[in-house]
This record gives structure tokens, sequence and C-alpha cells, in this order.
């Protein structure tokens, strides 16, 4: 599945950007020597099943990681 670049409103500047996928994301995150966990990879995909809004998952993974 192919992300579509959208604007991003309300940016500092008035500057528009894009969303990185998934995919891209974990690409350039390879190249920071970041790589996504089993756990996290399971994570995102529950988010993914249950369409939980954005705010919803950012808030359960900083909550995720606060337990550790």
């Amino acid at each position: 599945m192919t992300q579509k670049k959208r604007a991003i409103s309300g940016s500092p500047r008035g500057k528009s950007g894009f969303i990185v996928g998934r995919a891209r994301f974990a690409k350039i995150s390879a190249v920071e020597g970041i790589v996504l966990t089993r756990q996290m990879a399971a994570r995102a995909e529950r988010f993914e099943e249950l369409n939980i809004p954005d705010e919803e998952r950012r808030r359960r993974i900083i909550q995720a990681h606060r337990k550790h």
C-alpha cells in the first residue's frame, strides 16, 4: 500500500510537508541504526487493526515505555 503525500497544516512558517509512511520510516531509521522490535511491530499492527487514532497511538506508546 502506498502512502500519499499530504500537506501538513499549521506548520510554523506556513510551509507544507509530507507524511512518511511506515516502510520508508523503517528504512530511514535503519540508516541511523534504529530497528523495530517484534513487540513494537506487533503493537503497530494491533493499532492498525483497531484503527486507533494517531494521538491515542502516541499516548499508548509513551505509556508502554514509561512502565519499563
